[in-house]
């Protein structure tokens, strides 16, 4: 799990970073640690505090096609997450599109936002044990 915020209005120097929340006792509870390195001011830190055990993700190419004549491939995934804990949760699915700069998303199950030329990310509301599928078909072309 990377836990990312935004630092304002200063910097932050090199060192560790200790995460709590409150259990349902109200009790504060030790959830995860990292180092971090020196950080300028209105910068993203991004901080792993560890992996969920309890949200689990399985991601599976379900098709793969290339076709030489009209310079393209195209694939499709399936990417199953569940949620085990009590409580909804948000979850990042992060993909990156490395065959090749033009691409294309020709069915999706779930609006994506495009991070950069090759990386895209799916956000999935997940209710407690709930199963979600994200699918998509993408089609890279190099001509």
């Amino acid at each position: 799990m990377v836990a990312g915020f935004e630092v304002s209005p200063e910097a932050l120097p090199a060192g560790r970073t200790r995460f709590y929340r409150r259990d349902d006792d109200g009790r504060l509870e030790f959830t995860g640690e990292n180092a971090i390195a020196h950080t300028p001011q209105g910068e993203t830190v991004l901080v792993y505090t560890g992996d969920a055990f309890d949200v689990v993700g399985e991601r599976t190419r379900t098709d793969f096609k290339i076709d030489n004549n009209q310079s393209q491939i195209e694939e499709a995934f399936e990417i199953k997450i569940r949620n085990r804990k009590k409580e909804p949760v948000q979850v990042r699915v992060a993909e990156q599109l490395y065959r090749w700069v033009n691409w294309e998303l020709v069915d999706k199950t779930d609006e994506f936002h495009k991070i950069d030329a090759q990386n895209i990310e799916f956000r999935v509301a997940v209710l407690p044990d709930e199963e979600k599928v994200v699918k998509y078909r993408i089609r890279y072309s190099w001509r």
